[in-house]
């Protein structure tokens, strides 16, 4: 008995077995060595990688201090891209609640509107938004419109998948009962459906509003408006003190759409 006793408390406590221990090391391996390989396979000049800490130093000093030259043209930049960003997610709702009504499981007429539903969302979000400007920009040249109809491109797959699961898990029963009344499916959706959905969707498009400032900066790097454009032209002019001044905006206009979403996501959920 007490052998027994003191083989129990010489034993030392292991969380994972040694099949597991196997298996967990296992896949770390497999994971470094794929790693290895992606960094292996890339084509890195690293006398340019041990020189960027001078290089970042040397930027940084011509960079500093940030030039008030122009700061009228970097505030109408700023707030065009505000616009850009407001009015696509605006445009964006319209597009993107149909497509989420019929790619839900619950609410498409059929398997082949939600087939066609879950093919607009994927395809949008899986085309990056500079893309969609680019294309955009192709086909209506440079200007605000491109990087409007980019953004809200690219919106549409995040604001309908996110409406989509919402609708999804609305509870039935109150669909149950409109429709056991006899009701259209119109009452239904505004009485049975909208309501339990309307948290979700003030927060989803918020989140998106937020989102859409953020790409809504770098647009004008393709030439689809925005802050961007400056930024663009004092890199390739070398103004270095006025792109600094450009990113501290940026970094300010997001700081402020971040405290704004904040705000809004406290009063309305």
């Amino acid at each position: 008995m007490v052998d027994h006793a003191q083989q129990l408390a010489d034993r030392i406590w292991q969380r994972y077995n040694r099949k597991t221990r196997l298996i967990r090391y296992g896949v770390l391996l497999a994971t470094l060595m794929l790693v290895v390989w992606a960094v292996r396979d890339i084509d890195i000049f690293w006398p340019w990688v041990w020189d960027a800490p001078n290089q970042i130093s040397n930027l940084g000093a011509r960079m500093w201090p940030p030039s008030p030259a122009g700061l009228n043209n970097i505030l109408n930049a700023l707030l065009e891209t505000v616009h850009i960003a407001t009015l696509a997610t605006f445009l964006t709702i319209f597009l993107a609640l149909p497509v989420s009504y019929i790619a839900a499981q619950n609410t498409t007429p059929n398997r082949a509107c939600l087939w066609l539903g879950r093919f607009i969302l994927v395809s949008s979000r899986s085309v990056n938004t500079i893309i969609w400007a680019l294309l955009f920009v192709a086909i209506f040249g440079p200007g605000v419109l491109a990087g409007i109809l980019a953004i809200v491109f690219r919106s549409i797959g995040f604001i309908g998948k996110l409406m989509g699961e919402a609708i999804e898990e609305i509870d039935r029963r109150p669909v149950e009962a409109m429709e056991a009344t006899g009701a259209s499916k119109a009452k239904v959706v505004a009485y049975a459906i909208v309501p339990q959905v309307m948290p979700a969707f003030f927060a989803i498009v918020i989140l998106r509003w937020d989102i859409n400032i953020r790409e809504s900066t770098v647009l004008g790097l393709v030439g689809a408006g925005g802050i961007g454009v400056i930024l663009q032209g004092a890199i390739d002019t070398f103004a270095w003190p006025t792109v600094a001044t450009i990113l501290m905006a940026i970094i300010v206009l997001v700081l402020i759409g971040e405290a704004i979403t904040s705000l809004l996501r406290s009063k309305v959920l």
